[in-house]
């Protein structure tokens, strides 16, 4: 028996300790935010938040979790009432295909639990491990800069450099 606390729910489930955090989450719990991307922690479209730490769920087996809560893009808010977060992405229009979406933004969430202003060359370093396949890269930062309340890069000015996710999905 498993016991794993999702969301703030203690939960206990008989499944093998060896199994994916992300299949327990997603089978056994029915919690369908964090989606199966590659299973080989390369694309984050997996990624929850375990202890405060943005986590890949399909590399993590639930045996690894212990007493550490686990949070899922469920646990920000819902369709009818999102969280910040969640409502800055869809007023960006950070969405293409949406596949991606709930990874991004549980990294997001991650940082700005850790650190609520941080800079635009710490959010974008710690954004470069999950990929957006679509590139909407830029909407995706823009919706994070408002939450986190940093400025847009001013027009006219260097970009800053693409992180190795935006060159890869390019």
């Amino acid at each position: 028996m498993i016991s794993l606390n999702v969301n703030g729910v203690q939960h206990s489930l008989d499944i093998d300790p060896s199994t994916p955090l992300l299949y327990a989450l997603r089978n056994d719990l029915e919690l369908h935010g964090a989606k199966f991307g590659c299973g080989l922690g390369q694309c984050g479209a997996c990624t929850v938040i375990v202890d405060g730490e943005a986590t890949f769920s399909c590399l993590v087996p639930v045996s690894a979790i212990g007493t550490r809560p686990v949070r899922t893009l469920e646990s920000l808010g819902s369709a009818a009432h999102p969280g910040a977060l969640q409502q800055s992405f869809i007023r960006h229009q950070a969405a293409q295909c949406g596949y991606c979406i709930a990874g991004m933004i549980m990294r997001a969430q991650a940082l700005l639990d850790r650190n609520a202003h941080p800079t635009e060359q710490e959010l974008r370093a710690h954004m470069e491990p999950n990929l957006c396949r679509c590139g909407t890269h830029m909407r995706i930062l823009a919706a994070i800069r408002e939450v986190a309340g940093l400025p847009a890069p001013q027009a006219g000015a260097p970009a800053a450099q693409p992180t190795t996710a935006a060159k890869t999905a390019s």
